[in-house]
């Protein structure tokens, strides 16, 4: 799998997660998405690891800037499994 079907898939989960849509790109940041605060940081990392059956590790996703890099790091999550 590579970033843009990760982007894919991570767009069912945000619209899920989220009330208000949020289109999906690379370059989309946290700061972007007004809904996107620090309980729905959480719901949406919870949601992220139950559809791709990963888990991420203590403060790695902290470091992503963006969706993209965000989309970088399920890839290689779901490389080691």
């Amino acid at each position: 799998m590579n970033q843009t079907e990760v982007i894919a898939q991570l767009q069912t989960v945000f619209d899920d997660v989220f009330l208000e849509p949020v289109t999906l790109t690379p370059v989309l940041t946290a700061k972007e998405v007004p809904e996107w605060d620090s309980l729905m940081h959480i719901s949406l990392l919870v949601s992220v690891e139950k559809a791709f059956a990963i888990r991420f590790r203590v403060g790695e996703v902290e470091q992503t800037r963006n969706v993209g890099e965000f989309a970088d790091l399920i890839v290689k999550r779901m490389q080691e499994r």
